[in-house]
């Protein structure tokens, strides 16, 4: 039968060709994200950046750890504490003691991520005068680059200074460089020192505190944000994660219907082969051997394809500022291997089931000239079809029951959509034949036999119209899924807002360092405004004995917050709450009214507080409310006010302006907080959407070319019986829309359950808003569909029927 596999690969070379190019892109994708996730599970050591030259830095804590039994937990504090003053003194005692200062200085002329410091610090980094001096008054600057020159006036949202000196940048940061003591008053709190003197030293003078002491490359722990990288990392292993999964599955889906079509297609082959002599055996043999010809060369050229679009992908996510700079592709050999032999398996899989089917396949049927497809559904497609939707059905009730909050995150609404296309793909032959009667129908009402043929040949070949619709299901289902999950998140997400906020007006800062004392003041003064200030902090609790968990918190005053928020309670009063109490959701271990909760404040303090109220779970940003005091070293950074009985909104809002920040109105204040969908996700999910395009794109004009070139006889047929070419080509082309038309609607039936699955929890969860499907977006994936197939199935048969009918009509199989 070897003899026969090879010569079917030259005779039947489209369809090969079409397999060949189908698992090659399947494997290519494959071995680029193994690639990608391979290269993202390590980061280069940082080396210090800001104290490259500093002897020794002291640090304030900064980090929350708790011994538990299964070791010590760690999180980082919201408000890091000081150094204590009486370990300053005796570390001053040991030579010069430097308070490190670090804010963020905003002006239109200037790079926006502009950071000020003390200029003593800027001998550890270290930085050199280029031109110009030192600062020596209050509204004097030394700035790192080029942006500015010795003498220039800048506005800031500090004030105006006036420029005295440059130096060159260091590539980090853009820096302000003020006196200590202009420093001092702009950043009051200083969490971290450098110590000119010996290590051991210092060491000694620190003893036992919870205190820092760095050296070496430790130093580079004092940096701002030193965690970058690893967030980075952990950002996009989550990234390719995600694209990998869905990926992998759109190549395994589409690799494995494009080979099991390609089988299905010869069934009356198959039966000659059974008339000649050929046993079952011998015909599963020969599919095997056909399946091994082609997989190997095509998973073999995959790696390569994969090997070239790594580092154009590397170089995608670094210039979209998705990646550091120093990322790059490794030297990894596990991807292409993983790639290589998952492609010749999936390939070999696919034809599993349909050379069982050929190898049954009667000699009788060598003599059926119409191809209808009789029995389209075998006992497999019922049995894992239905499994699979029943799995789909019982698990999203359970979630539902027992923690509708789990179909709210990114890992579960997109992995769901998978297990529900894979079932409808299954069980698309049973679908396929009533959808397209009720597409039609309108069609073959029309005058002629067009719209009627159009029905009957894609009702008639159920096998090849589910075969040709997998892509474009599988298109439309993940955009719907994936767009359409993220826009209903964030529509829950803002009308949480809207609905929690009671205040007619919100005052912000204007910068990033919250609102000082002074303009608290002077708003809580405005004549007819109730005005309560609040700030961000946070709390941590410790939960089953072993999780530290770190809940997001708000400080507020509690009889004012009342008349301006409305939290959505299950339990308690947001009048009961004091220093001695605290405000929860339902996600909390301890969520019941009265009792007590062990938590650590924002700057580590450990208390006891009670539980005063509890609000439901959401979306899950309810977090939870202390008051002030159980918030040390929070800033206020917004200010809810609420006009008093008989207030003039305009005068309250002209006086609201006076007094400083930014005034916003409620509608304004739910349009500037409206939540979007965070960067990394968003070029994830255009990163899965982009390739899913792309190759189901490619794998649709791929079957189309297929199923179109085995049809010529059937064509020419119809040209015999009377019809021109262009009837013929419409023909084609209706067939082809309606084949997207079947895979869109089948598509559009998975967004539609996912999405109601999202909507439902939503509701258990206490927020009411609609689900959002992404019409546009669906519109556009459809219509490119429509496009591809129409024009790679007219293509084909167009220059077929350059030849006579007569000619098509008598060509051998």
């Amino acid at each position: 039968m070897l003899s026969v596999a090879l010569r079917t690969l030259r005779t039947r070379w489209v369809t090969f060709v079409g397999s060949f190019v189908a698992l090659s892109l399947g494997v290519a994708l494959l071995a680029v994200m193994g690639l990608a996730l391979a290269s993202s599970l390590d980061a280069p050591e940082r080396q210090p950046e800001r104290f490259a030259a500093a002897p020794v830095v002291v640090q304030g804590q900064d980090t929350l750890s708790v011994p538990t039994p299964i070791g010590d937990r760690t999180q980082k504090l919201a408000h890091p504490r000081t150094v204590p003053e009486e370990t300053v003194a005796k570390l001053r005692r040991l030579g010069t003691v430097v308070a490190d200062r670090s804010f963020a200085v905003r002006s239109e002329k200037g790079p926006g991520d502009l950071v000020g410091h003390p200029w003593s610090t800027a001998a550890f980094t270290p930085y050199e005068i280029d031109a110009g001096r030192a600062p020596r008054t209050d509204d004097e600057v030394v700035v790192s680059g080029d942006w500015t020159r010795p003498g220039e006036r800048v506005t800031t949202d500090r004030g105006t200074v006036t420029v005295v000196g440059t130096v060159a940048s260091r590539g980090f940061e853009d820096a302000v460089f003020y006196t200590d003591t202009r420093a001092a008053e702009l950043s009051p709190k200083s969490t971290q020192l450098v110590v000119e003197a010996e290590a051991a030293a210092v060491r000694e003078a620190v003893g036992d505190q919870d205190l820092q002491v760095l050296t070496g490359t430790d130093r580079r722990l004092a940096d701002v944000d030193p965690d970058r990288d690893s967030e980075a990392l952990t950002a996009m292993n989550a990234m390719f994660g995600t694209a990998g999964g869905v990926t992998a599955f759109v190549s395994v889906f589409v690799v494995a219907s494009t080979f099991a079509f390609a089988v299905a297609q010869r069934r009356r082959e198959f039966g000659l082969l059974r008339t000649a002599g050929a046993t079952p055996g011998q015909i599963r043999r020969m599919v095997f051997a056909e399946a091994l010809m082609v997989g190997v060369p095509a998973s073999a050229a995959g790696c390569v394809l994969g090997a070239y679009g790594a580092p154009k992908l590397a170089a995608w996510v670094v210039d979209g500022g998705l990646a550091p700079s120093w990322f790059t592709i490794g030297d990894f050999t596990w991807p292409y291997h993983m790639a290589f032999w998952t492609g010749l398996l999936v390939a070999l899989l696919g034809v599993i089931a349909a050379s069982w089917r050929a190898g049954r396949t009667g000699p009788t049927q060598a003599l059926r000239e119409a191809s209808v497809d009789t029995k389209a559904m075998t006992w497999g497609r019922w049995l894992f079809g239905g499994g699979l939707l029943l799995t789909a059905a019982v698990t999203l009730g359970l979630t539902l029951v027992t923690d509708p909050s789990e179909l709210l995150h990114r890992k579960t609404y997109v992995s769901r959509p998978m297990l529900l296309i894979t079932a409808i793909a299954l069980l698309a032959p049973i679908l396929v034949r009533p959808l397209t009667r009720l597409i039609a129908w309108l069609p073959a009402q029309l005058p002629g036999a067009g719209g009627m043929l159009v029905r009957e040949n894609a009702a008639a070949g159920i096998r090849r119209t589910a075969a040709i619709a997998a892509p474009v299901l599988v298109t439309v289902a993940l955009a719907g899924s994936l767009l359409g999950a993220t826009a209903t998140l964030n529509e829950a997400k803002a009308t949480e807002t809207r609905e929690q906020t009671a205040a007619s007006f919100v005052v912000t800062p204007a910068g990033d360092a919250g609102l000082d004392a002074a303009t608290v003041k002077k708003l809580k003064a405005v004549k007819g405004a109730v005005v309560s200030a609040t700030s961000s902090s946070a709390v941590y609790v410790l939960e089953e004995g072993v999780a530290l968990i770190k809940s997001a918190a708000r400080a507020a005053e509690t009889g004012l917050l009342a008349k301006t928020v409305h939290l959505p309670l299950a339990a308690g009063k947001v009048s009961d709450l004091d220093d001695d109490s605290i405000i929860v959701n339902e996600e909390w271990e301890k969520h019941t009214v009265g009792q007590s909760v062990d938590v650590w404040l924002g700057d580590g303090t450990k208390k006891s507080l009670r539980i005063a109220a509890v609000m439901t779970t959401g979306t899950g940003n309810n977090g939870a409310y202390v008051t002030p005091a159980n918030a040390p070293g929070a800033s206020v950074d917004r200010v809810d006010v609420a006009l008093a009985d008989g207030a003039d909104p305009a005068a309250v809002t002209a006086a609201l302006t006076k007094a400083g920040g930014h005034v916003l109105t409620k509608d304004q204040w739910v349009r500037a907080s409206y939540p979007e969908t965070n960067r990394t996700t968003r070029y994830g999910f255009m990163l899965v959407l982009g390739i899913s395009l792309l190759y189901t794109g490619i794998s649709l004009a791929n079957t189309m070319v297929m199923a179109t070139s085995e049809r010529v006889r059937d064509l020419a047929v119809l040209r015999l019986a009377g019809a021109t070419q262009w009837q013929v080509l419409r023909l084609v082309a209706g067939e082809a829309l309606m084949v997207v038309a079947v895979g869109g609607v089948l598509g559009l039936l998975v967004a539609g359950l996912n999405l109601a699955g999202m909507w439902s929890a939503l509701g258990l969860l206490s927020v009411w808003s609609p689900a959002d499907m992404p019409w546009a977006e669906l519109g556009a994936t459809m219509g490119a569909c429509a496009v591809l197939a129409v024009v790679f199935s007219v293509a084909p048969a167009g220059l077929a029927m350059r030849r006579r009918a007569v000619e098509l009509a008598g060509m051998r199989e």
